[in-house]
């Protein structure tokens, strides 16, 4: 399965399990001090909103140099909080699906491109890509209740 399949199928799923957290539920913090469930999907908004930069400049250029971004202050500003749930769950699934396409689309010597974010050790597109999911995930996992397991068919 390439890398493409894998992101498309990860994108359906988590779109999935935050359809199952209510309005209500969205507005509580993952934990004491921290990011409401609606911040952190804003978060993933952000990331995804980065990481497209990132995605298309390293499969035309064939490298990507540039910023890290400054979390905190990129949550705070949009206002994720004041937003309804569904809206922040549309925006999150429309950039996904863009992305999607992206990936779809880089030319597979172009995952072996150099990315280097602010001052940290370089990597390849692929890890950035591969990187990206398993953040979504880790994310993912502090909003949404798991989904239930299915049952064997054996």
């Amino acid at each position: 399965m390439n890398i493409a399949s894998v992101f498309r199928e990860q994108i359906a799923e988590i779109a999935d399990r935050l359809s199952r957290v209510s309005e209500e539920k969205s507005r509580s913090r993952h934990r004491e001090g921290g990011w409401s469930k609606k911040q952190i999907l804003g978060h993933l908004i952000d990331s995804a909103l980065n990481n497209h930069q990132r995605f298309v400049r390293a499969s035309l250029e064939g490298k990507y140099e540039g910023p890290g971004y400054s979390q905190e202050a990129w949550v705070a500003l949009h206002g994720y909080d004041a937003m309804p749930w569904s809206k922040l769950i549309e925006h999150w699934r429309h950039q996904n699906e863009l992305l999607c396409e992206v990936v779809d689309r880089i030319p597979q010597e172009r995952l072996s491109a150099p990315c280097q974010i602010e001052n940290n050790a370089p990597v390849t597109l692929k890890f950035l890509i591969i990187d990206y999911l398993s953040h979504l995930q880790h994310h993912t996992d502090q909003i949404a209740d798991p989904v239930p397991a299915r049952p064997n068919s054996s």
